[in-house]
């Protein structure tokens, strides 16, 4: 048991050896952008799956392209994490999974 939300996501990333993102609410996606923006400064390496069951995560995806259109985000991370239609390429893209670089701020 932890005290708060930050204290639950650091616990988290401690004892995961992978992020999956399912559907789900704000809370859901506040955790997810966390893990994202934790693996870009090199908080963890560990992989980032997102499960786009029918279709969910295309609005995300689209997001995440435009932030990197618009120089928000470096063109490397686009695949920081891709999106899965099928549990099966899901697991196999966790499993093969190769770290990117990490981001430095001077």
């Amino acid at each position: 048991l932890v005290d708060s939300m930050h204290e639950r996501k650091n616990k988290m990333t401690e004892l995961a050896d992978a992020f999956i993102m399912a559907p789900g609410g704000a809370g859901s996606l506040e955790e997810f952008f966390e893990m994202y923006s934790w693996a870009q400064i090199g908080i963890h390496q560990k992989p980032i799956g997102v499960y786009n069951i029918n279709g969910f995560f295309e609005p995300l995806q689209s997001l995440i392209n435009h932030m990197i259109a618009e120089g928000f985000i470096d063109e490397k991370y686009r695949e920081l994490a891709p999106l899965f239609d099928t549990k099966e390429s899901l697991l196999e893209g966790l499993l093969n999974y190769q770290p990117l670089g990490v981001r430095k701020y001077d």
